[in-house]
């Protein structure tokens, strides 16, 4: 573990503190006055992600993008977060909490902190041939995760809300999901910045500035809005979920796309090691922003998303031994 990346895990740790302490002595309110939880998540739902995923969409460069190393990494990312997905559906995770628990889970061991811990970590270990590889996923790591995860969480909702009685129920039930899953703050600005990047005519600076302003409010509001989580609901029984979706982010997934991505994609050298380490990542603070807007499993969430991060200073080294193991870069 290098002393930039311990420095940026510290960092991190210092902030969600900062959103503990202020919820504590409520600085940002009291209970009678509102939940500043939710009125966190929700800034950065409907305000600084969204403009995130605008800006980010419209400057990729389509047209050489290594798809086949970006295919090695979301082939086995989306089958875990299918596969935790349909698991917890069938265990019964949408009737103990809500319609969008199984969805929420899944977001929990699947989707990295990629910005805030993987691209400081890539960079020491990999330098800039690795940050090119890394950059790359990062650039769909929201777009592809969040918008699937969407569609399974409004599909829930809507299939709840139709109840199944009703003759007309399925009908509806596929018109509400449609709906709720394009006009949604996460896949809206996605169509919309592609829709805008097919045009080629970029964006214009004011324009840009200010979407990157509204931008870069995402880390610092999702590191507070941890913290303020964690003093509103502390872990109340889920430390043992949290534990399971830890273990699921830190071992299985890097090792199910490590499986996968060379022996699947006969990935090997640099391209392998960046797609393992992006999966090794700890869980990010999107999956804290999903939780809240769907109003389910919050003290798990901010449970895994705190322990993964303390996890990752011994799971990366165990990766990087490995991947000298298996001859990656």
């Amino acid at each position: 573990m290098t002393g930039a990346v311990l420095a940026k895990l510290l960092a991190m740790f210092v902030t969600v503190a900062i959103g503990w302490v202020a919820t504590r002595r409520r600085w940002l309110g009291r209970p009678e006055d509102g939940d500043p939880a939710r009125v966190l998540g929700n800034l950065a739902f409907y305000l600084f992600v969204p403009a995130l995923l605008i800006r980010t969409t419209v400057r990729l460069d389509l047209a050489h993008m290594p798809w086949r190393t970006l295919a090695a990494f979301f082939v086995p990312v989306l089958a875990l977060l299918l596969g935790t997905y349909g698991w917890n559906r069938w265990r019964g995770a949408a009737a103990r909490h809500g319609a969008a628990a199984p969805a929420v889970r899944a977001i929990t061991v699947s989707f990295g902190n990629s910005v805030q811990v993987g691209i400081p970590f890539v960079a020491a270990v990999y330098g800039e041939a690795g940050l090119a590889i890394h950059i790359a996923l990062v650039s769909l790591h929201a777009l592809v995760l969040l918008s699937v995860l969407t569609a399974l969480a409004e599909s829930d909702l809507a299939r709840t809300q139709a109840g199944h009685a009703d003759p007309g129920a399925l009908a509806r039930t596929l018109a509400s999901t449609a709906r709720n899953t394009v006009i949604h703050p996460v896949v809206l600005p996605v169509l919309a910045g592609l829709l805008w990047n097919l045009t080629g005519l970029g964006l214009h600076p004011v324009v840009d500035e200010g979407l990157a302003t509204l931008a870069a409010a995402v880390v610092p509001v999702c590191l507070v809005l941890i913290g303020v989580t964690l003093a509103a609901y502390g872990l109340r029984g889920s430390l043992r979920s949290a534990l399971w979706l830890t273990a699921t982010k830190l071992l299985l997934l890097p090792a199910a796309v490590l499986a996968v991505a060379w022996l699947g994609f006969g990935l090997g050298g640099l391209p392998l090691a960046v797609v393992v380490l992006m999966a090794a990542l700890p869980a990010g603070s999107n999956a804290m922003i999903f939780a809240q807007r769907y109003e389910t499993l919050q003290a798990e969430t901010t449970g895994a998303i705190v322990l993964s991060t303390v996890g990752f200073a011994a799971t990366a080294s165990l990766w990087l031994w490995l991947l000298r193991l298996v001859g990656a870069a």
